[in-house]
């Protein structure tokens, strides 16, 4: 039974298109800033705009947009305490340069975990092509669209913690396949951030590490899926231990952790 790991859900840096962005995840306690890297990889000049989003997390993990107009209490709170310059970044091929941010919570801010979604979002390069189709009639217009990244920017205010459990592990027919299932049972007002990784005694290698699973705090509970070939579905039979800990940057500290047999 050969032990298999998935791709990381997060990295401490993020490329998308020509843009690498370090790191991916900030969590601010109001006393000082920080800066997000941002590095251009490609070969040519690159100008992005950087901005403030609001997600939600669902209960299977996807983040859905929200509009400012649809925003909650907390998530008007976290909108309006963030600080951050440049607002617009133009980077030649191969230059890092840093985004300074901070957080102001007001004086009167009650305690718990406020959270944006700093967008780094490339402003298209327009492009004079000759048109080939129609000679002698001047140039068109030629839109060349870049992709952008966008990292959570969460502020801790006060007290906060939260209680994790994990539950009902099991293997399901998928749409594509076998899958491992479980569900991720959150409790409290701060969010969880870290790796799930199943063992099998008589194995010196993990099953599975998922790194960077986030569980936010508008959830109670995510669930995980993870699909499998029918080859490591077999190796999932048998007693497991699937622990949920702390990213090894952070402690790798315990989060959570069950015992379970899968027949």
């Amino acid at each position: 039974m050969a032990a298999f790991s998935t791709l990381a859900l997060a990295t401490p840096s993020q490329a998308q298109g020509d843009l690498l962005v370090a790191p991916t995840r900030v969590i601010l306690d109001g006393s000082r800033g920080t800066e997000v890297i941002l590095s251009n990889i490609g070969t040519e000049e690159a100008t992005y705009r950087i901005g403030l989003e609001l997600r939600r997390m669902l209960d299977n993990g996807r983040l859905e947009p929200v509009e400012k107009t649809d925003a909650n209490s907390a998530e008007e709170a976290a909108l309006g305490m963030i600080r951050y310059a440049p607002r617009r970044i133009t980077l030649p091929p191969g230059q890092p340069q840093a985004v300074r941010l901070a957080a102001r919570p007001g004086a009167d801010l009650p305690d718990g975990e406020y959270r944006v979604h700093m967008s780094f979002k490339a402003i298209p390069r327009t492009r004079a092509v000759a048109d080939e189709a129609q000679p002698g009639e001047g140039v068109s217009i030629q839109l060349i669209p870049i992709y952008g990244v966008t990292i959570p920017i969460i502020v801790r205010h006060g007290r906060v913690e939260a209680q994790v459990a994990l539950s009902q592990p099991t293997l399901v027919d998928g749409p594509d396949g076998p899958e491992l299932t479980l569900t991720i049972n959150r409790a409290g007002d701060s969010s969880t951030y870290g790796v799930l990784q199943v063992t099998k005694p008589g194995l010196d290698e993990p099953l599975l590490n998922l790194r960077g699973l986030a569980v936010y705090p508008e959830v109670n509970e995510r669930e995980v899926r993870v699909r499998l070939t029918p080859e490591q579905a077999a190796s999932f039979r048998g007693q497991l231990r699937i622990e949920y800990r702390e990213m090894p940057n952070a402690g790798g500290g315990l989060i959570a952790a069950i015992d379970s047999f899968i027949g």
